[in-house]
């Protein structure tokens, strides 16, 4: 996909502003959907059509959703505001974009040296994470879900090889969530911006460096046009998770088989969006490599460690936070990784040695 189709804005703004209150007649709702992304863009773009195309099917058209893209009707940073007043009655986004509304949401998306994909979805459905989930976001009108996720991020595009932790001290440098905050303890000058404003900033030096979501993604916005030094593990984000956001309002007033219909399809979506990213991330990275040049470089032993360092700093500091739902969720989130963690030493993580040992990979 060319990069114009998604990075040009619509002209939907004003126009969808003034939108009327949904109409329900015969039992039938016509809802909005605002996304933090630009339509079509591969990953979550795609995954948030997908979710408001399940939504209609699995409803039976009683729940006709239709998607505006950020800046359709609100900024993407303004849609997680725009379901709770009501603007729209639902959104598509991350949640390691809400920090500013409580650190404690930073963690059901994304954690430095925490959760994969699949462990995320352990922790809300069987580790009690989704209850801790829903009563933080009740605090702002919105009945939150999972609906997919992005797998591991990767650590970043870099115009300097990275030797040492001194090297990113003082780098303009984009990332978010609590990411954003273990660059900041490593002396990074953490900035959060959109993926296509990433693009832009890095192509005019405004950005020394920066980490959006992985090869698939990164591929199609171009930042391999810009920089050509791709660093992995983004210890930043072992995942994110994707969230679709409704107004709790408007959920509560839908009968019975209507919620059901709305968690059933973002339940469905979770790995199907997650293995999608996988797959497209593998096959983008050959490209990256063989095509254009791209060189995918480790980060030294020494700068993971210094990460570690941070992260742990940043967990501390949850856990000593004034508000006690954050601590809540962060010694349940905790519990959870240490558990899981334990475990996985002999389960995934030996499968994946022993096969790296037989095959190579």
């Amino acid at each position: 996909m060319e990069r114009r189709k998604f990075l040009t804005g619509g002209a939907l703004g004003v126009a969808a502003a003034g939108m009327a209150a949904p109409a329900i007649a015969q039992d039938k709702r016509e809802w909005k959907m605002v996304t933090a992304w630009p339509k079509n863009l591969p990953g979550p773009g795609v995954a948030a059509q997908l979710l408001a195309d399940r939504i209609t099917q699995l409803s039976g058209g009683r729940i006709e959703v239709k998607l505006f893209a950020a800046g359709e009707i609100v900024p993407g940073r303004g849609v997680f505001d725009a379901v709770s007043e009501g603007t729209a009655e639902l959104y598509h986004a991350v949640p390691a974009y809400w920090g500013s509304k409580s650190k404690g949401i930073l963690l059901f998306g994304s954690q430095p040296f925490g959760l994969r994909a699949d462990e995320q979805a352990g922790w809300m459905i069987h580790g009690g994470g989704q209850s801790l989930y829903d009563e933080m976001y009740a605090r702002f009108n919105i009945k939150p879900f999972l609906c997919g996720n992005s797998g591991p991020q990767w650590g970043g595009w870099f115009k300097d090889e990275v030797t040492s932790p001194d090297d990113l001290k003082g780098l303009k440098f984009r990332t978010t969530g609590l990411a954003s905050i273990m660059a900041s303890k490593m002396g990074m000058a953490a900035e959060a911006m959109s993926g296509p404003a990433m693009f832009q900033a890095l192509q005019t030096g405004a950005l020394d460096a920066g980490e959006f979501i992985g090869p698939w993604t990164d591929s199609a916005l171009g930042y391999y046009q810009v920089r050509k030094l791709y660093y992995w593990p983004g210890v930043g984000e072992p995942s994110s998770a994707e969230e679709c956001g409704v107004n709790a309002d408007a959920y509560a007033a839908l009968p019975d088989d209507l919620k059901g219909a709305v968690k059933a399809a973002c339940d469905s979506l979770y790995n199907e969006v997650w293995t999608e990213y996988t797959t497209k991330h593998a096959q983008s990275l050959k490209t990256l490599i063989s095509e254009h040049g791209v060189q995918v470089k480790k980060f030294p032993d020494e700068v993971i460690s210094a990460m570690g360092l941070a992260a742990a700093e940043v967990i501390e500091e949850l856990q000593q936070d004034d508000d006690a739902l954050v601590k809540s969720i962060t010694e349940s989130f905790i519990a959870y990784r240490d558990l899981i963690g334990g475990y996985m030493t002999y389960a995934d993580n030996g499968q994946m040695n022993a096969r790296a040992d037989a095959l190579g990979y």
